[in-house]
């Protein structure tokens, strides 16, 4: 593995922490290097089309599929490359962060699938990222292991677990590291550095380096990782066509080019997945100054409502015409010491799944290596010794942007509970991310970046419209938060606070919690070099 060495290389602005060089090797360093300065302009030109599309929607322009590309569409000839190695039968998938007791567990737990999670389900700290990356690599070489503080061992078993890592999104930037003086572009380095130490070992394996994409918002941001997969196969001499991306179909105006995006990417896909949240997240913040888009609690936005099961079917129809496979979305219950809410939580989680693989789906996500087993066992009885149901094209599905938009058929105020919840799970969930924790167990749910998204925008989506009234949010704030400190007198309250604050109370929505208070917080400003 060569690269050739930049005029203005790629800086470390942060300490290196114990066997970080491993990771950050000049040659590596060298390598991001190259995919930013490829692709770093571009990369800064959609983030300003985001901010367009965003002024388009509010002042009134309707959401379509794209006219320009409806001879994409009406073409029944292309299909996506066939699946690769190890992603043929992809019926459970778990995620969560590459954390060493994580990423042991992950591979022990007898799903098909792990997905590494860079993005929201870690806190991106700089040890979070840079220990994150070794521990993928020890993974891959399979010398990684695990002891607790209680003296617990934990070691690799035998059954092979296909490793996908989901880098951070295009809208997040990695400070810690700088080329021709601005940060690189987390996602490049996320992706970079796997990639860098991991394809070629992977491939030697028997597998490949295979990647799930976030928070694309339209197809050209599907064409720049592509693009971005093609250099960096060529730079590495690694046949084109060897990565593997499962696209996360996890924003609203993505749902309008799903084959747009699979088009894209074909030579490099392995499907979409139903990222639910993330899209629930999305239409709040995308539509959330029209009144005919008021949600009530997130609790009550399930998958059967109409426009979340428009958005799945279109999904698996959409996959399945173009030999891709669909993957369904995130059971995110935690086992408990509770035998009745433990058998409450598991009779939830098998009827969503029985639902996504009657649908068509080919496999689907959880959160816990307990609810491996349930997931399974629902796949298995669909599928049997198949390793996917593909040839199930549901070509009786058609979905209109009418139905996609179909928000107002559940509209309706909040309770007094769902704002309390929500205020709560926010304010603890950012408790934790400030200390670099990305996935938190909460009310019996693993609640992430994604979930914790939804809980502030509700809360400014129903200050907006005046369903609620601010001073009861404040009261509301003032008892969480002194909730909070009782519970843990660690917690950071009032930087906590602060970040609610200005992000759910603002008049102005900030699209995303994270870079805001990543570069506010977790940025180790004292210790950067000058």
């Amino acid at each position: 593995m060569t690269t050739t060495a930049l005029p203005r290389p790629v800086r470390v602005l942060a300490p290196l922490g114990d066997r970080h060089g491993e990771i950050l090797t000049p040659a590596a360093l060298d390598f991001l290097g190259q995919l930013v300065a490829a692709f770093g302009p571009r990369r800064r030109d959609l983030l300003k089309e985001r901010l367009r599309q965003v002024m388009r929607l509010t002042s009134g322009t309707p959401l379509d599929f794209p006219m320009v590309t409806s001879a994409v569409r009406a073409d029944d000839s292309w299909r996506v490359a066939p699946p690769a190695p190890g992603l043929l039968d992809r019926r459970v998938e778990i995620t969560g962060p590459p954390e060493r007791r994580m990423t042991v567990n992950a591979l022990n737990s007898g799903a098909r699938v792990w997905m590494a999670d860079f993005e929201d389900a870690t806190a991106p700290t700089w040890e979070n990222v840079i220990d994150g990356q070794l521990n993928l690599l020890a993974a891959v070489e399979r010398r990684i292991d695990f002891t607790s503080e209680e003296g617990k061992e934990y070691r690799l078993g035998d059954r092979p677990v296909t490793l996908m890592v989901r880098p951070r999104g295009w809208h997040l930037e990695e400070e810690h590291l700088e080329h021709e003086g601005r940060p690189l572009p987390a996602a490049l380095v996320d992706f970079g550095l796997y990639f860098f130490h991991c394809a070629q070992r992977q491939i030697d394996a028997g597998y490949g380096p295979y990647f799930y994409l976030p928070k694309l918002e339209n197809r050209y941001e599907a064409r720049l990782w592509n693009d971005v997969f093609v250099l960096a196969q060529e730079l590495l001499g690694i046949p084109r066509g060897t990565v593997r991306a499962t696209v996360l179909i996890e924003t609203i105006t993505a749902a309008f080019e799903m084959e747009e995006i699979l088009y894209e990417l074909r030579e490099h896909s392995a499907g979409l997945n139903a990222g639910r949240w993330d899209y629930l997240f999305s239409v709040i913040k995308t539509f959330g100054h029209r009144t005919d888009f008021l949600l009530p609690d997130r609790a009550k936005v399930t998958m059967t409502a109409p426009f979340m099961r428009a958005y799945t079917e279109l999904l698996v129809r959409t996959c399945h015409r173009r030999g891709a496979h669909a993957i369904g979305g995130m059971a995110a219950q935690v086992p408990s010491r509770d035998r009745r809410a433990d058998e409450a939580a598991l009779a939830k989680v098998r009827l969503d799944k029985e639902r996504e693989a009657e649908d068509g789906f080919d496999g689907s996500w959880v959160a816990h290596p307990a609810l491996v087993p349930v997931c399974r066992e629902v796949f298995d009885g669909v599928l049997g010794d198949r390793p996917h149901q593909i040839d199930r094209t549901r070509d009786d599905v058609e979905v209109t942007p009418a139905e996609l938009l179909s928000v107002r058929r559940i509209a309706g105020p909040p309770t007094a509970e769902g704002v309390r919840l929500n205020i709560a799970v926010a304010l603890r969930y950012f408790a934790a991310w400030l200390r670099g924790q990305g996935a938190v167990a909460l009310h019996g749910l693993m609640e992430d970046a994604a979930t914790a998204e939804i809980a502030r925008v509700q809360i400014w989506q129903w200050l907006r419209h005046r369903v609620i009234d601010r001073e009861t949010v404040l009261r509301l704030l003032d008892e969480e938060t002194a909730a909070l400190g009782a519970e843990d007198p660690w917690a950071p309250v009032e930087e906590v606070r602060s970040l609610f604050e200005r992000t759910a109370l603002r008049g102005e929505l900030p699209p995303f919690f994270t870079p805001e208070a990543y570069s506010r917080h977790l940025v180790r400003r004292a210790e950067l070099a000058s």
